[in-house]
C-alpha cells in the first residue's frame, strides 16, 4: 500500500526532478527580519510510524496529491535554515475515529502522533513547537488528549480540522471541546479538511484547490451563526491559509445577519461579525500574495497576520514564490512585515522569544 509521503533515503529532501544544483537551493528575497528569526505556525510532519498508521487506514490525498518530499526532523531543519525559519510549529491536521475493526485506533494514533511530537521538541527544543492532534471519536477522548497534549506533554496548541468527520464548529458534539480550548485561551490552528461532499464537489482534483479555502469560511462562518463566539470569546483561533474565502466574504457574511438568518441561528448582528473578524489569526501558507492579504488587512490588522509555509505538503519553490510574494507586499510598514513573520507569533508562542 503507497503512502502519501515518497520512498526515499533519509538524506534525500526532494524527488530528483526537485533537487537544486548546488549552490541553487531555493531561497526567498531576503526581508527586514534577521536570517533564521521566522517562526512558521503551518507545518506538517509525523514519525515514520504515525505516516504508516494513517497510511494503513487507507488515508490519501484528494485528487491523487502527492507531498513531494519525505518529512524527517533532518530534513525540516535543513529546510528551515535555507528559508530563514527559527521555528516551526508542527501538526498533523487529520480526524481519525476508530472502526468496527479498530475501535481505538483513532485515540491511539493522536496519542502516537503527539508524543512524536513531544519528543522532536525534546531533541529541538528552540527549534520546534506543536500543536496536538484530538481524536475524532467523541467529547471524552478529545478532551482527555487535550488534557494529556498539553498538561503533561506540554505542547504549544492544538489543531483542528475545519470540520470533524462532517461535523462543523457550532455541531453539538464539537461545544466541550471548544469550551474547553477557549477556557484555556489556548493558541488552535484550523486547517481545512475535504468537505463532506468532495467527491461531487472537488471534480477529481486536489481539495487544495479550492475545496480547503471554502471549507475554512464555510465552519467559521458556521461558528458565527450559531453562536460559538458568544458562548467562547476566549477561543484564539489561528486560520491556515489567511482563512481561505472567508476574508473576501466578511462584509456579505456579516450583512445576511440582518437580511435573513437561519430559525435557529443566534441573535448576531455585523458588529459581532467583524470583532470576530478582527480578532482572528490568519497565517500565510499559500496566501501571502496580494490576493490574500488585501482582503485580509479588510477584516484584520498586520497585528493579527502570522508566517506559514506549509511544508512539505507545498513543495518548497512554491514556498519561495510565496515568500518572496509576502516580502513584496507593499501594504505592510517594515515593522508589520516584522511582526508578520516573527513578532507577532511571539506573543501566542513566548518561549521562542
Amino acid at each position: 500500500m503507497s503512502s502519501i509521503w515518497p520512498v526515499v533515503s533519509a538524506n534525500k529532501l526532494t524527488h530528483d526532478s526537485l533537487l537544486p544544483r548546488v549552490g541553487s537551493t531555493p531561497q526567498s528575497k531576503r526581508s527586514t527580519v534577521v536570517p533564521g528569526q521566522r517562526i512558521d505556525v503551518h507545518t506538517h510532519g509525523v514519525s515514520d510510524e504515525a505516516m504508516m498508521a494513517i497510511a494503513g487506514r487507507g488515508f490519501r490525498p484528494t485528487g491523487g496529491y502527492r507531498i513531494s518530499v519525505r518529512w524527517t526532523p533532518e530534513a525540516a531543519l535543513a529546510y528551515m535554515d535555507r528559508q530563514q525559519i527559527a521555528a516551526q510549529l508542527v501538526s498533523m491536521p487529520i480526524s481519525f475515529a476508530g472502526a468496527d475493526d479498530d475501535p481505538d485506533f483513532g485515540t491511539r494514533l493522536a496519542r502516537l502522533i503527539n508524543e512524536g511530537h513531544a519528543e522532536l521538541i525534546a531533541r529541538h527544543p528552540g527549534r520546534f513547537g506543536a500543536f496536538a492532534t484530538l481524536p475524532a471519536d467523541g467529547p471524552d477522548e478529545a478532551l482527555a488528549e487535550v488534557a494529556y497534549a498539553l498538561d503533561e506533554l506540554r505542547l504549544d496548541g492544538v489543531v483542528l480540522t475545519s470540520n470533524v468527520l462532517g461535523r462543523y464548529f457550532g455541531d453539538p458534539s464539537l461545544e466541550p471541546v471548544l469550551a474547553e480550548l477557549a477556557r484555556r485561551e489556548v493558541p488552535v490552528f484550523v486547517h481545512p479538511e475535504d468537505c463532506p461532499h468532495i467527491d461531487v464537489l472537488g471534480f477529481g482534483r486536489p481539495s487544495s484547490i479550492v475545496e480547503f479555502p471554502f471549507d475554512t469560511a464555510r465552519t467559521i462562518t458556521n461558528a458565527l451563526y450559531t453562536g460559538v463566539f458568544q458562548r467562547h470569546p476566549g477561543l484564539r483561533l489561528i486560520l491556515a491559509h489567511c482563512g481561505g474565502a472567508l476574508p473576501a466574504l466578511g462584509w456579505r457574511i456579516g450583512e445576511h445577519t440582518v437580511m435573513g438568518r437561519g430559525p435557529k441561528d443566534a441573535d448576531i448582528d455585523p458588529a459581532h461579525v467583524a470583532e470576530v473578524l478582527r480578532g482572528l489569526y490568519y497565517e500565510t501558507a499559500l496566501a501571502g500574495s496580494r490576493n490574500s492579504l488585501l482582503p485580509t488587512l479588510e477584516v484584520t490588522t498586520a497585528d493579527h497576520i502570522l508566517f506559514g509555509t506549509d511544508w512539505p505538503a507545498a513543495p518548497e519553490p512554491t514556498v519561495v514564490r510565496n515568500i518572496d510574494n509576502l516580502i513584496g507586499f507593499d501594504g505592510f510598514t517594515e515593522d508589520q512585515r516584522r511582526g508578520v513573520e516573527r513578532d507577532n507569533a511571539l506573543r501566542l508562542f513566548p518561549r521562542f522569544a
